[in-house]
């Protein structure tokens, strides 16, 4: 949820919290990156106080961890907690997608065809990281209209704690990359028809957990539980 002042800026927290995020979920801030607050605020022209707060925030959504003697380091995601993060991702996006069907407007279909357009060429010269940042935006064409405000923020919860992680996970699997966009096809062909929404929540949800298993599949540590 974006912060802002009485004249209707950005806060500089939220500068900060959006700045961070944006460089952990680009893989410019890998897996054990050490967060410098006073470097930070340098580079945002503001005190460490923001800062601070944007890092806690970040910490609350599991990207970042405080080690002792260390400071603030931004965290991997191990393949249990992928597993964990993605199954839950699976029920609330499916849902969120399946309440915003009908709320979804032409222009909106229009753009989501554009961007798995996109998708579809980023095949041909694969760019893990385009496509990934591709796929958020395909997928929150469709859920964007949820009416329920609080799955909608669990939905956008999920996607952040994944940042750091997603933006390599086709990086892992680049064949599912492929599979992901006729997916992507087949969910814009209901919601267009208008189908009711139990089909359309289970081919969302088949769709997370179809990543998710192909991950998994490839995962050096694959024995979760």
């Amino acid at each position: 949820m974006s912060t802002q002042s009485k004249d209707g800026t950005v806060s500089k927290a939220e500068q900060a919290y959006q700045t961070v995020q944006s460089k952990i979920a680009s893989g410019e801030y890998g897996p054990g990156y050490r967060l410098v607050l006073g470097r930070i605020a340098a580079d945002l022209g503001c005190s460490a106080v923001p800062v601070r707060e944007a890092i806690r925030r970040l910490e609350a959504e599991g990207l970042v961890r405080f080690e002792r003697n260390v400071g603030a380091t931004v965290t991997g995601i191990d393949p249990t907690e992928y597993l964990y993060t993605m199954q839950t991702l699976s029920l609330v996006e499916g849902y969120a997608t399946a309440l915003s069907a009908p709320l979804v407007t032409a222009e909106d279909l229009a753009q989501a065809k554009a961007i798995n357009a996109e998708m579809r060429e980023c095949l041909e010269h694969f760019d893990p990281v385009r496509f990934t940042a591709l796929n958020r935006d395909f997928h929150s064409a469709l859920f964007t209209n949820c009416p329920n405000p609080h799955i909608l923020d669990l939905v956008h919860r999920g996607w952040n704690r994944l940042g750091a992680l997603r933006s390599s996970t086709f990086s892992y699997v680049p064949g599912r990359a492929q599979d992901s966009v006729a997916e992507h096809e087949r969910l814009l062909e209901l919601i267009e028809a208008k189908a009711d929404a139990g089909t359309i929540e289970a081919a969302a949800r088949a769709h997370r957990i179809a990543t998710l298993e192909a991950y998994l599949k490839h995962s050096p540590a694959s024995s979760t539980p």
